[in-house]
């Protein structure tokens, strides 16, 4: 009975979640309470923007031009917003972004507070999200390896994915919230938390400008670029994302799908999808005995299109709440282990320009889905467009493995051994290697 007690004990503790960078960075611990905080507020919003733009329209098709209209400022400043991450003090990036996606929460509050609500706010704030996070995301991604120790930051991929759980309370407080009291209220909320994380950042050391950094231009754009060219099992990470995300994204057809369950499910919806995620942060021990990391990303993204198409075709909530449970979990260990390969292999001097591409990498999917899977659900109804998706997501992910083998086959001791001797080539050198 003691024998069995003790390989218990020693099971949950190797699927425990490793807390250590918490334990071990004053600063991370800061950075990572601050940005917890406003991520719930963000949740909010994130449900709220497209359920008043619904209710204002009645059309999925406006949900999903909401898409459109975040997708090309994202797309054109991720890459800016890297170059300055990898010029300039990262800390003092994203205090200057929080201020501004406060400011963006704080006219969508004025406006849900119009007797008429104007759409085209909507749209515009929409825009001014995507454009402040595409300065706020690369910053944020490339301050957080400068903050703990190498050996950390795995456990870092899945502390990240704890975030998850604002996603979970975040939205289903916002389906009640809406559902009652409107919108404003959860926009107003949102903004008090980016305050928090404001005060959290100021009480963060500056972090010196990475060595050999030079000026913000096209210059350095490109070499990120470069970079990414020569990387194929990088490319794997951002195209077998774009292609989970742009085909079976489903959001933008929650609020037409919940009221067949009933309107406020719109916000269990968005809660299962993060439940999932937090679930495997939660035992996520077992991934640090993961070596083959780009297997471990394809698999999860084929049960994701497995589980996009089940939540399309069932008829009963409950079903379609499992669905998007497994499916977030699914997304959650993709996350994982996309996290890990990009912070264990890309070079500091490097690590903001790569932020903002994998920033277009994990956004251009949902931007671009949401129109799509909106444009779609036009022509065959919401349920048959969420089915096709999913169906659409396995087959690219097929395609992709078969196009980039790399992907498939990267092993994690290989990467980390490849980043220490590009940084060492380029310590030598005393400036980036072409």
């Amino acid at each position: 009975m003691k024998h069995t007690a003790s390989r218990l004990r020693r099971l949950f503790g190797a699927m425990a979640i490793d807390v250590t960078p918490l334990r071990a960075s004053r600063d991370y611990r800061l950075l990572f309470i601050g940005q917890f905080v406003s991520a719930f507020g963000s949740a909010m919003s994130y449900v709220v923007l497209p359920w008043q733009m619904y209710q204002l329209t009645k059309s999925t098709l406006y949900v999903g031009l909401l898409g459109i209209a975040e997708f090309f400022p994202m797309f054109v400043l991720a890459f800016v917003g890297g170059a300055l991450a990898d010029a300039v003090d990262r800390r003092k990036l994203i205090l200057f972004a929080e201020a501004g996606l406060a400011g963006c929460c704080a006219i969508l509050t004025v406006n849900a507070l119009l007797p008429e609500p104007r759409v085209w706010i909507l749209f515009v704030g929409a825009a001014c999200f995507a454009a402040i996070n595409a300065i706020h995301r690369p910053a944020l991604e490339s301050l957080t390896p400068r903050l703990v120790a190498p050996e950390h930051l795995p456990a870092v991929s899945t502390l990240s994915s704890l975030r998850s759980f604002t996603f979970i309370v975040g939205p289903a407080l916002a389906g009640l919230l809406a559902e009652h009291f409107g919108a404003a209220l959860a926009f107003g909320l949102d903004c008090g938390t980016y305050l928090i994380a404001i005060v959290t950042l100021l009480l963060i050391r500056s972090i010196t400008v990475p060595p050999n950094a030079g000026r913000p231009s096209l210059g350095t754009v490109l070499e990120g670029m470069h970079y990414a060219r020569r990387r194929p099992e990088l490319l794997g990470t951002y195209l077998i994302d774009i292609n989970a995300m742009f085909f079976a994204m489903p959001i933008a057809l929650f609020p037409a799908l919940a009221e067949s369950f009933g309107g406020a499910s719109v916000g269990l919806f968005y809660s299962m999808m993060a439940l999932g995620p937090l679930l495997v942060s939660l035992t996520s021990g077992w991934t640090t005995h993961v070596q083959r990391h780009g297997r471990a990303i394809v698999i999860a993204v084929v049960l994701w299109g497995v589980a996009i198409v089940a939540f399309g075709l069932v008829q009963h909530l409950w079903l379609a709440l499992a669905c998007l449970l497994v499916a977030g979990a699914a997304d959650g260990v993709s996350g994982i282990f996309r996290m890990t390969i990009w912070n264990q292999t890309i070079p500091d001097r490097l690590r903001g320009r790569m932020a903002g591409i994998e920033m277009v990498s994990y956004l251009t999917g949902p931007y671009l889905g949401n129109a799509q899977v909106g444009f779609t659900a036009s022509l065959l109804g919401p349920r048959i467009g969420v089915a096709w998706g999913g169906a659409c997501c396995i087959a690219g992910a097929a395609l992709l493995t078969a196009c980039l083998p790399a992907l498939w086959r990267y092993d994690a001791v290989e990467g980390v051994a490849r980043k220490i001797a590009d940084e060492a080539a380029a310590g030598s050198a005393g400036a980036p290697p072409a």
